[in-house]
């Protein structure tokens, strides 16, 4: 077992994996920029080390200093949470040269899984259902044009290095195609450094159904269910739940199945998310695979009693996995509000600022992972996440009413958030009934 992790985070994430660590006897190393000298997770750490200016590619970004952090401090492995570098294949080939164990897959699986359209080749040839579309990057406007009219309008341009919904745009009519393309392109490179795009055919309304897997470097490979995450705003996740509401028994094993297939056809090692969109007519077809953690991680735990961020040190450490697929056991009903610094009321302005007062909700069946505390000053430079209040009931009912008294308990004083707006979302009749899917909220405007 390591005997110290650094933590290439910040915020609530890093918070997440110092507590996994303290309970399993690691020291932790956390690293800041100067904007995070007063950051929980700097308190918390054993350690910690500035990296870094306040804007990210200074510091959160910065590759080298993080090794550098991780080397002075005698750490032997790195945990890059969710975002930044978790899923960059360069720092992950980094750590490898200097003998630093990555918390994640190997390299050569980010980039595979990194590059939308070799995924989307790879399931194909392993025979997981993929939405219609090109077979790889798009070449030209003119070969676009051609797959548009064979797949049929409306369709959906995507940065095959994509990620958090930049380098989206759906296209409905083929004068709009060729703008969608460079459009697309320009948001790829400047967000992800490669303007390669592909199309898929678009999937009105569809559900956002994540299954959760598990694999260890011996082979094995479970998953431990599934997470609705269609409530999204400019594609966006704000709400998730567990199980999905309006999944079968025998639709939760088939897809259960297909996400163990496509983890095993990459040599997936660690943990990660295969993502499916789902049809009004139950078809499912793969999205991507995310090769980290997930925001949304807490609703799985809860709801299987599995520790996420315990079972990827111990991945990473070499053992087995200590679950067959017949272990893993359903038990109730969770759900997760993201709570962001936020005015809904201005176009959900971002809303950073000093955190004056602050109470967590607490009873039975509530959890919340935040960086949060009374003096704290929100950064305007970084996600504007603050919290993620989690519930647990024994029917999906009792969870929605246990949400919303968390929500009406939860205080954030000094800053706009989008508290409310969450409670309203939790009265909704589609939420209510989980009769919902990707195109809920835009369609309320």
């Amino acid at each position: 077992m390591f005997h110290k992790i650094l933590i290439a985070n910040r915020g609530e994430i890093a918070v997440r994996i110092i507590r996994a660590c303290k309970e399993m006897g690691i020291e932790t190393v956390a690293v800041y920029s100067e904007a995070d000298r007063e950051a929980l997770h700097v308190l918390m750490a054993d350690e910690a080390v500035c990296i870094g200016p306040v804007k990210s590619k200074d510091s959160y970004l910065n590759m080298q200093n993080i090794i550098s952090a991780t080397v002075l401090t005698g750490a032997t492995a790195i945990h890059p949470g969710f975002g930044f570098l978790s899923e960059n294949s360069s720092f992950a080939r980094m750590c490898e040269d200097c003998n630093i164990t990555f918390i994640g897959p190997d390299a050569d699986t980010i980039d595979l899984l990194g590059s939308k359209s070799k995924a989307r080749e790879t399931m194909q040839k392993a025979g997981i259902p993929v939405v219609p579309g090109s077979d790889g990057e798009l070449e030209s406007i003119e070969e676009a044009s051609k797959l548009a009219k064979e797949i049929g309008y409306p369709v959906m341009i995507k940065a095959s290095a994509g990620g958090g919904g930049k380098g989206m745009r759906p296209v409905y009519s083929a004068c709009d195609l060729e703008q969608a393309i460079v459009s697309a392109k320009t948001e790829a490179k400047a967000a992800f450094a490669d303007d390669k795009v592909y199309m898929e055919k678009l999937i009105i309304n569809p559900k956002h159904v994540e299954f959760q897997i598990l694999a260890d470097a011996h082979g094995n490979v479970i998953h431990l269910g599934e997470r609705d995450c269609s409530i999204q705003r400019r594609n966006q996740k704000l709400m998730e739940e567990s199980p999905c509401p309006v999944i079968s028994k025998e639709l939760r094993i088939k897809m259960g199945n297909a996400a163990v297939k496509a983890a095993k056809a990459t040599g997936y090692v660690n943990a990660g998310t295969i993502e499916f969109l789902l049809d009004k007519d139950n078809n499912y077809y793969f999205m991507e695979m995310n090769t980290r953690i997930q925001v949304e991680h807490p609703v799985t735990e809860m709801v299987t009693g599995i520790d996420m961020i315990k079972e990827q040190i111990r991945i990473s450490c070499g053992e087995r996995l200590s679950y067959k697929q017949k272990d893993i056991k359903f038990q109730g009903h969770a759900i997760e509000c993201r709570i962001n610094a936020e005015d809904p009321k201005r176009g959900f302005l971002p809303c950073p600022g000093l955190v004056e007062n602050i109470l967590f909700p607490g009873g039975p069946g509530v959890r919340v992972d935040s960086a949060l505390y009374p003096g704290y000053m929100v950064p305007a430079s970084y996600d504007s996440m603050l919290a993620k209040v989690i519930v647990h009931g024994n029917t999906r009912a009792e969870a929605i009413d246990r949400m919303k008294r968390a929500l009406a308990e939860l205080v954030i004083d000094g800053i706009e958030t989008n508290l409310d707006f969450q409670y309203e979302l939790m009265e909704m009749d589609e939420v209510l009934s989980g009769d919902y899917h990707t195109g809920l909220i835009e369609g309320k405007k």
